[in-house]
């Protein structure tokens, strides 16, 4: 049976499930589907652990104990929402709809599952979240120079001599991209990975460069500095195409790599050379990751490398161009469901996810936050400045309602935990932010004990609420048929029947796709080195780069921590999404951090250690492992573990800072300065 992965992955990989007596038995890949190829990662492979866990809710719980306890008691549906309306009801009577907040974000990708709950809070006139823990600072910068967030389609760089793997661990995140990494390669493809320890994908690389941590904007500057330089630039390209040109060449002229050299971590001769590798063909492709915008400057690192290809000319080559996105090559009008036209005006307040502890302590916040509703999300483990989060959801004044699939640490601070369908048993439609093909999935086996969809959920709670609009009585097909229709030419002919006898469909777009072979959805028509919007709004013009607020040229804080600590993901998590599982935790034998030798050496610390890494927000307990993977000066704690299951029962978030970057109120996770000592 057919399926496809809802995680927050950029493969959304089409999935074939093998079903035993109404039990999922095995997951593999589609080998007929063009991206996935029969190749998926080692998490979803053990799919059925996760939809069969031990910790699976399988029908509404009311807390008993003390929150955090886990002491919970089964009741019925019916109970669970006639408690949630008798609450919310007192509330908003009290204190108006904005003490309730929701919190979700993508423990599914489905789109109609993700958006589920929009159009309820919209109506009640709940407080509003900004979803900015991922991909908004990213998203920020690379409109800032394409105007879109696209690029070249993945499949293309089979084709390209050489390839740039930046910021981006492929190997654990995004395992297709390797299959194509692999293809272009045995053609004659030089790939170079830049990251800022020695990764799994580093490793398989022709090169890796170990920039240090959110330095990548200064390296793509010193670049830029040498291909105007040198005259390794398509002119033609630049004069069609883009618009800045000449206040670019005059802006990175004392970028040079000398110069550029202390910043990075890298000889100026490895970045002279690197630059003129990659202005020596136009057939370069760069796939960037999300995680090097989570810096304090990472907006304008994004908007940096997307302007590379622009003076190479490689955005109009076929095996060209970059991407760190495909979110928006699908043409979908999003506010079918979403549904902003429900709220009140003024709108309610809007409060960034990545606030939440400060949102749910802050005793001048009016109205206080009373009730918190989570979904597709896990803030107990994902969101940074986690003892804030934890003090947070730790009030007894605060009823918090969790629809969730397993028993995770935030639902343990539930008063209500609702059982929710896994993507095994409900019908969602799939993009992609890796590829280009709309998918459908549909349920494979029946309901694990009375588990529900989002869908399914918020309708119950909108009748009960008394919300009368015709939109929450709509079924998961009708929204997939009206979501459908009201795209543009990417998805015309793309329908619900089309993709019941096909599962997977590519966009209605032109292959080779080339968005920017001669302009780009800006402001001007064209890729704007110089970007008159940012202008606009006291934003620096052209791409920039500024030290980290924490990092070494802090030198009051580097005094106290003296070690950028960078959180990328390990290999058997996702997010803390598959902490859950107990053979994936064996795979992962336990939370790490690794230590250069040096480091190690100066705190009397060997590997296999247990050590205790903190700064001023916390304290979390892990192994060490000493290791030239990552430099002098940088330690790497990898994944997402819960709390209940690392020692000292805290995770690597308690650690992290909820610090806005430069764009797109993204948070800068891997900007923190830590000590490490032997626990």
């Amino acid at each position: 049976m057919n399926s496809v992965c809802p995680h927050d992955c950029p493969s959304a990989c089409s999935l074939v499930v093998t079903v035993t007596d109404g039990h999922v038995a095995a997951v593999a890949g589609d080998p007929d589907h063009p991206f996935t190829a029969g190749v998926i990662c080692g998490k979803v492979h053990e799919y059925a652990e996760r939809v069969h866990s031990p910790l699976r809710v399988r029908t509404p719980l009311r807390r008993t104990g003390p929150k955090g306890s886990g002491e919970f008691a089964r009741i019925s549906w019916d109970e669970a929402i006639a408690e949630i309306v008798r609450r919310w009801r007192g509330i908003i009577a009290e204190d108006g709809a904005e003490a309730i907040l929701p919190f979700s974000y993508a423990g599914t990708m489905g789109r109609i599952q993700y958006h589920a709950g929009h159009p309820f809070f919209h109506a009640l006139g709940a407080s509003r979240l900004d979803r900015t823990i991922c991909v908004s600072t990213a998203y920020a910068g690379w409109r800032g120079t394409l105007g879109a967030v696209t690029g070249s389609d993945s499949e293309q760089m089979v084709g390209a001599d050489l390839i740039l793997l930046w910021g981006v661990n492929a190997a654990y995140t995004t395992i297709n991209v390797m299959t194509l990494v692999k293809r272009a390669r045995d053609r004659g493809a030089r790939v170079v990975c830049l990251d800022p320890y020695r990764t799994r994908t580093a490793r398989q690389a022709d090169e890796h460069l170990m920039v240090r941590p959110g330095t990548d904007g200064a390296l793509a500057l010193a670049v830029m500095h040498v291909l105007i330089d040198e005259g390794r630039v398509d002119r033609a390209y630049v004069d069609r195409a883009t618009v800045g040109y000449d206040r670019l060449a005059e802006h990175v002229r004392p970028y040079s790599p000398a110069a550029v050299a202390s910043i990075v971590g890298l000889p100026a001769e490895t970045i002279t050379r690197f630059a003129r590798l990659y202005g020596s063909t136009k057939k370069s492709f760069i796939r960037a990751g999300i995680g090097l915008s989570r810096h304090d400057n990472g907006g304008m690192t994004c908007r940096a490398i997307a302007c590379l290809p622009a003076l190479t000319g490689a955005y109009a080559d076929a095996n060209g161009g970059a991407l760190l996105s495909s979110t928006d090559a699908f043409g979908l009008d999003l506010a079918v469901l979403e549904r902003p036209d429900l709220m009140p005006r003024p709108a309610p307040r809007l409060i960034n996810m990545i606030k939440l502890g400060r949102a749910l302590t802050d005793a001048r916040l009016a109205p206080p936050i009373r009730s918190l509703y989570v979904y597709n999300s896990n803030p107990a483990a994902v969101c940074p400045n986690q003892e804030l989060v934890l003090r947070g959801l730790a009030r007894e004044d605060l009823f918090t309602v969790v629809h969730e699939q397993v028993m995770t640490d935030t639902a343990l601070h539930a008063d209500l935990v609702l059982p929710a369908t896994t993507s095994m048993e409900h019908m969602d439609l799939y993009k992609s932010f890796g590829h280009l093909y709309v998918q459908l999935a549909e349920p494979v086996i029946p309901r694990v004990g009375e588990a529900k969809p989002n869908w399914e959920v918020f309708g119950r709670l909108a009748r009960a609420m008394g919300l009368t609009d015709p939109h929450f009585s709509k079924s998961e097909e009708q929204l997939i048929r009206e979501l459908l229709a009201s795209g543009d030419e990417s998805v015309k002919g793309i329908t619900l029947e089309r993709l019941r006898e096909e599962r997977s469909i590519r966009l209605n777009l032109p292959r080779p796709y080339l968005p920017f072979a001669n302009g780009a959805p800006t402001p001007s028509g064209k890729v704007e080195f110089y970007s008159g919007t940012f202008e606009a709004l006291g934003l620096p013009p052209l791409p920039a780069y500024a030290p980290l607020v924490e990092g070494p040229e802090n030198a009051e804080l580097s005094r106290r921590y003296s070690l950028q600590c960078i959180v990328p993901p390990n290999r058997f998590f996702l997010n803390s999404s598959f902490s859950q599982s107990e053979l994936l935790r064996a795979r992962q034998k336990r939370p790490t951090v690794l230590v250069a030798p040096a480091d190690a050496g100066a705190r009397g610390i060997r590997s296999g250690d247990r050590v205790r890494v903190y700064n001023d927000r916390g304290a979390a307990v892990f192994t060490a492992e000493v290791t030239d993977d990552t430099r002098a000066g940088v330690a790497v704690i990898e994944g997402i573990w819960w709390h209940r299951f690392q020692a000292g029962g805290r995770g690597v978030n308690v650690l992290t800072s909820d610090r806005v970057t430069d764009l797109g109120g993204g948070p800068a996770l891997h900007s923190n300065l830590v000590e490490i000592e032997p626990a």
